[in-house]
């Protein structure tokens, strides 16, 4: 009976200064397999410039801003309005889905729960 047996393709890429010690430990650990590729040519670009961010931020409005924050500190609708106030879970619903504008008072106080600028909840885009 024979078997046959393929081995995995493992490919590591690392980017920068490789201190020569990495680069004799691969080399030990992988033999005639180890290659050394020197691609200079990829282009980086910062993704806050790209059209796609551009795009992506002038749709967003301050509800979506909202939800944003509150999920990301893994807050509950009725636990911010609580945050906030004593607002209604209701109230910090309509805001989010744009149904009740965030006012400038509203939006200081979601700044300073969250920690940002106060603008990120202010709708600058023009009409």
């Amino acid at each position: 009976m024979q078997a046959a047996v393929r081995t995995l393709h493992t490919e590591i890429k690392l980017r920068g200064d490789i201190p020569e010690k990495i680069v004799n430990l691969l080399r030990a650990e992988y033999g005639k397999d180890f290659h050394i590729e020197n691609n200079d040519d990829s282009e980086t670009m910062n993704a806050f410039e790209s059209e796609w961010y551009k795009t992506v931020k002038a749709a967003m409005t301050p509800g979506d801003a909202l939800k944003i924050y509150r999920e990301n500190n893994k807050l509950t609708q009725t636990a911010l309005g609580k945050m906030l106030g004593g607002i209604p879970r209701q109230q910090v619903s309509n805001m989010e889905n744009g149904i009740r504008p965030i006012s400038i008072a509203m939006a200081k106080k979601l700044a300073a729960v969250f920690g940002v600028p106060n603008d990120r909840f202010i709708d600058l885009r023009t009409p």
